[in-house]
């Protein structure tokens, strides 16, 4: 999932290691912790290994001692602070400010059938915008293709805090190939269980029950914080599912 190349603030980024795309029309995304200085060079902003994907044709550095930063399209977990008309304010991190999600921005609402969320409602949505000088506005649903994909009001289940790099493993396309990620393939075949990862280092767990809720959870953060590969998250899972 990513290069070996160790960045710090003010550094030049070569245009060798740029990431080529596989679909050519696909531009290049500049992930957090990279500035593009017109016309063609791009900087870091923050010191940490330089990361690539090259399916997305995307390259950022990640960062674990910062705090999260609001960057469109992510994915993210918040909680519902309160409400006002026609907008609920949520909260992304401790240290954001409250998102914006519109009370219709949720696959077929209307004012009749839009969701009625209360104060500590988790939800799973997209950010759909974000600056410096504005609030983040998140959407229950894809823009491009109107469907919720699977956001909306998380309803039951634990909330577990990860890591943001542990929460972009998570999130890629191939979590085992490109995120040294094996530990919820291993998990799955023998524990039914959903799954939610927000891009702001939060998951969302539900299974049949608390023991199993709580095997997925202390698997994902024993592999976050010990920075286990892959033959040694088998073995926490062995070790865990003992205990269920």
């Amino acid at each position: 999932m990513a290069t070996k190349t160790l960045v710090f603030p003010g550094d030049i980024i070569s245009p060798e290691v740029l990431p080529i795309p596989t679909n050519p029309s696909l531009p290049l995304k500049l992930g957090p912790g990279l500035r593009h200085v017109p016309p063609s060079t791009i900087t870091s902003t923050l010191a940490g290994p330089l990361c690539i994907d090259r399916k997305k044709n995307a390259i950022w550095v990640e960062n674990n001692t910062g705090r999260y930063i609001p960057q469109p399209n992510d994915l993210i977990i918040a909680t519902v602070h309160h409400s006002s008309t026609d907008i609920y304010h949520c909260s992304i991190t401790p240290h954001t400010a409250f998102a914006q999600l519109p009370q219709l921005a949720f696959e077929g609402a209307t004012k009749k059938t839009r969701p009625q969320l209360n104060s500590g409602s988790l939800i799973y949505a997209r950010i759909l915008s974000a600056s410096k000088h504005t609030d983040p506005e998140i959407v229950c649903y894809n823009p491009s293709t109107g469907k919720s994909e699977g956001m909306g009001e998380l309803k039951g289940g634990m909330l577990f805090d990860i890591s943001m790099a542990m929460a972009r493993r998570l999130l890629m396309h191939k979590q085992k190939a490109d995120g040294g990620i094996a530990l919820l393939e291993e998990i799955g075949g023998k524990v039914a269980f959903e799954i939610a990862v927000g891009r702001n280092g939060k998951v969302w767990v539900k299974s049949g029950g608390v023991n199993e809720t709580l095997l997925v959870g202390r698997a994902l953060q024993e592999t976050d914080t010990q920075g286990l590969g892959i033959e040694e998250q088998v073995k926490v899972v062995r070790r865990l599912m003992r205990q269920v």
